[in-house]
């Protein structure tokens, strides 16, 4: 017992079953979760995209109003230096405004009823005369090809055909749409006119509001801004009035000499729709006069046609880029291309605007893009077969002394 109880406790060894086992791996999860910031992600990527679709509707939905507003500000820049003098004078501004307008609106309206009662005269005249004009084609067609043509029979081919009565068919259902597309022109024209009246006669306001939100070295900005886009929109309708006075002198001259009646007023048409329709003016100004003119002699029409095509490309590549360059300050490149521009970014609105557009932001560039004097000699060079010609002419004299001496 003694025995027992004196063993050393400390020589005693524990018992061990197997061998030291390692500790028990952490538990891999089945599958990753999503992360927190995705569905936060896809729902702002949705909204942003509603947000564009949205947009872009909107813009597609507004682009009429917004092309009508876009013209009307550049009328109330035109109309603003007449209104701004009256202004001055002691005027209300409202009321310098409506007489400016009142003005353009009643010189229109006189040169549209005066070329409309010419219009109808001469169409009356040409539906008199017209059998004569067709019995003197057949005759001439017999007499040149000798053939036997009957003007009954033509007559009678023509009226029984069935494309005629497709034709007629077809313009009588169109009546209710070409209707409507004159009533719809009648309320652009309205709505131009009605934006440009409250952007001309608020002008002053308008630019205040407009200032009123931005820091001051902003507003100055702005302001010049302004001030240029008046300067630059006055010059381009003193450049394209020039034109539309030399245009009108060059047909006058040609009219006149054919014999052709109300050449003057032939002229003045022509000069004005040739400059302020774009594109297709010149020839649709031209139409006119060929038709008056082929009453008198349908040569006089033919020679109206070739001199209104050769005009036009005088006008194209002599005339319009000197004076568009000189009136509103830019390239004649540059001008030629921002027609092109803005005729394929807006059309007939684009190829109106383009140049005053242009203008205006490069004369808001130059007020502030810093110019500096190009001091590198090579900018200054001068054209390197020049200077070939005088190195030589410089050697021969070389030479030429020495075979003196």
């Amino acid at each position: 017992m003694g025995q027992t109880c004196g063993v050393d406790a400390h020589t005693e060894k524990p018992q061990n079953d197997g061998p030291a086992s390692d500790p028990a791996p952490e538990a891999v999860p089945d599958r990753v979760g999503m992360p927190p910031w995705l569905p936060r992600a896809m729902v702002l990527a949705l909204a942003l995209f509603g947000v564009f679709q949205l947009g872009n509707w909107a813009f597609h939905q507004l682009i009429g109003l917004l092309l009508n507003v876009l013209i009307a500000f550049f009328l109330a820049l035109a109309v603003e230096p007449a209104v701004d003098w009256m202004a001055e004078r002691g005027m209300r501004r409202g009321l310098a405004t409506a007489l400016v307008f009142l003005g353009v609106f009643t010189a229109v309206a006189l040169f549209v009823t005066a070329l409309g009662s010419l219009v109808v005269d001469q169409l009356s005249t040409i539906a008199k005369d017209l059998p004569d004009y067709i019995d003197a084609l057949v005759s001439w067609i017999n007499t040149t090809f000798r053939t036997d043509i009957s003007l009954g029979d033509v007559q009678r081919d023509v009226l029984g055909s069935d494309w005629l009565r497709n034709y007629v068919q077809q313009n009588a259902s169109d009546v209710w749409g070409l209707s409507a597309t004159l009533l719809g022109g009648l309320f652009q024209t309205l709505t131009i006119g009605l934006f440009a009246f409250y952007f001309a006669a608020d002008g002053p306001r308008l630019r205040r509001t407009l200032c009123s939100v931005l820091p001051p070295h902003r507003q100055a900005e702005v302001l010049r801004a302004w001030e240029i886009a008046v300067a630059k929109t006055g010059g381009y309708l003193y450049s394209r009035g020039l034109m539309a006075l030399v245009s009108a002198g060059a047909h006058y001259v040609l009219l006149e000499a054919l014999g052709v009646p109300y050449a003057s007023a032939l002229a003045v048409w022509v000069g004005l729709v040739s400059q302020f329709v774009p594109t297709v003016g010149t020839y649709f100004a031209g139409a006119l006069p060929a038709l008056l003119a082929f009453t008198q002699d349908p040569w006089d029409a033919v020679w109206v046609i070739g001199f209104v095509v050769v005009y036009q490309q005088f006008e194209n590549y002599v005339l319009q880029p000197r004076i568009t360059a000189r009136t509103v300050n830019i390239h004649p490149a540059v001008a030629f291309g921002s027609v092109i521009a803005g005729t394929a970014l807006l059309g007939a609105v684009g190829a109106l605007i383009a140049i005053p557009a242009t203008a205006t932001l490069q004369g808001f560039l130059g007020a502030y893009v810093k110019r500096y004097d190009v001091t590198d000699p090579r900018a200054h060079r001068p054209n390197p077969r020049r200077r070939e010609s005088a190195l030589l002419a410089r050697a021969r004299r070389a030479v030429y002394r020495r075979i003196r001496r």
